[in-house]
């Protein structure tokens, strides 16, 4: 969860209102910014997905170091990680899906800022796979369509319902390859899930990343807090990656903001 307070913060013209949560509105504006964050924390040894390397969190200077190196002028604390690049909530790379494909480096930036949805499919068994029907039904029950060049964030209730214990890594229900090839029929560009993988665990997790690939669409993965957005409407999903020189994925910073126009 943020470390959010009740003060606010500063920003010329406006105010940023930290809300208990993950939520923010910025005031100042008719209505008012909301964003909400639906990142996972970082932090060492962080659940990570099975195989991959550990996510390593560690202090590489202390203040007190720094002010002896630093002739005891001023000491700057400074800290260092190692991690995957598929750790925490990420993007997947059209080069993670096959060697033909786009390194992160060069995906494009206008895929990282686009209109959303979320639909709710918490109803969906654990390791149960998510078909075309149940993607349907559940876009109808938001009364809006799918954004043209968008992307639909499905809420299972999996992070909810499961992080940080082992489950997490293994009980995720998720999209098949027909509900992947709808998703793409809709013109997304992307989907995101609140789970380490876009399928259920096994064969139909690895088909549905070749059809991702297949199908010129990529996902987001280990997203958490999407509860917050349903019911709330459509929203500017903003999801940028680092710049990892052929990369095969990057985390990312994704939050939904609700009262942007212009996207």
């Amino acid at each position: 969860m943020c470390a959010c307070t009740s003060e606010n913060l500063e920003i010329p013209g406006l105010v940023l209102m930290h809300r208990p949560g993950m939520t923010y509105e910025i005031a100042g504006k008719d209505p008012p910014l909301k964003i909400v964050d639906l990142s996972r924390e970082l932090y060492h040894r962080a659940p990570n997905y099975p195989g991959h390397s550990a996510i390593i969190h560690g202090m590489w200077k202390t203040h007190e170091e720094s002010f002896a190196d630093g002739g005891n002028v001023h000491g700057l604390a400074s800290m260092y990680f190692s991690m995957p690049d598929h750790g925490g909530t990420h993007i997947d790379a059209p080069l993670h899906f096959d060697r033909r494909g786009q390194g992160i480096d060069e995906y494009p930036l206008e895929k990282c800022i686009v209109p959303g949805i979320c639909i709710d499919l918490r109803h969906i068994a654990p390791r149960a796979e998510i078909a075309p029907a149940d993607l349907e039904a559940a876009i109808r029950k938001t009364g809006h369509p799918v954004p043209k060049g968008g992307t639909v964030l499905l809420c299972t209730g999996h992070h909810e319902r499961t992080f940080p214990r082992k489950e997490y890594a293994t009980e995720n229900s998720g999209v098949n390859v027909a509900a992947t090839k709808w998703l793409a029929e809709q013109d997304v560009v992307h989907f995101g899930i609140d789970s380490m993988r876009p399928g259920p665990k096994g064969k139909e997790n690895l088909l549905v990343h070749k059809a991702c690939f297949d199908l010129g669409i990529t996902h987001i993965e280990s997203l958490c807090n999407l509860e917050a957005l349903l019911g709330a409407g459509p929203f500017t999903f903003v999801g940028l990656p680092m710049k990892w020189r052929g990369g095969t994925a990057s985390p990312i910073r994704a939050v939904a903001v609700f009262g942007l126009s212009g996207v």
